[in-house]
């Protein structure tokens, strides 16, 4: 039996994802996407959801939808931002808008890097790799 030589993604087993969405579809996307590179990916489909999750999980990094009821992405990064416990873990925006004023206001509430939706799985895994690995060093 051949053993598959390990991924260069490998490095990312075990690391905890965070992803909040109201799309059922962006969440189970980024899901399959992550867990297939060894993530443990927990998903929220607002921000109050998310609170509790990161509370419970302590996720390594959090992928989070501008646009959603109740709590939307902003309020829901801030916050994560305003914590003591979970300020330094880093929060990536998602938004079907790309405009710099959504960019700005992502920066402002405390977001590390922002996506435009749809991503692809390079740019997901790039964000990763980028922010969690500044964290390790």
């Amino acid at each position: 039996m051949e053993v598959a030589e390990p991924s260069e993604r490998s490095k990312l087993a075990g690391l905890k994802v965070l992803v909040i969405d109201d799309s059922k579809t962006i969440r189970r996307t980024a899901e399959t996407l992550l867990s297939k590179e060894g993530c443990e990916v927990f998903t929220a489909v607002d921000g109050f959801d998310a609170l509790s999750k990161i509370a419970d999980h302590q996720p390594d990094i959090v992928f989070v939808d501008i646009m959603m009821p109740r709590l939307d992405g902003y309020q829901t990064c801030s916050l994560i931002k305003h914590n003591k416990v979970f300020r330094t873990i880093p929060v990536i925006m998602l938004s079907s808008k790309d405009g710099l004023f959504d960019r700005a206001r992502g920066r402002i509430v405390g977001s590390e890097h922002y996506l435009t939706k749809p991503f692809t799985k390079d740019e997901l895994l790039s964000a990763i790799d980028t922010h969690v690995n500044q964290v390790a060093r």
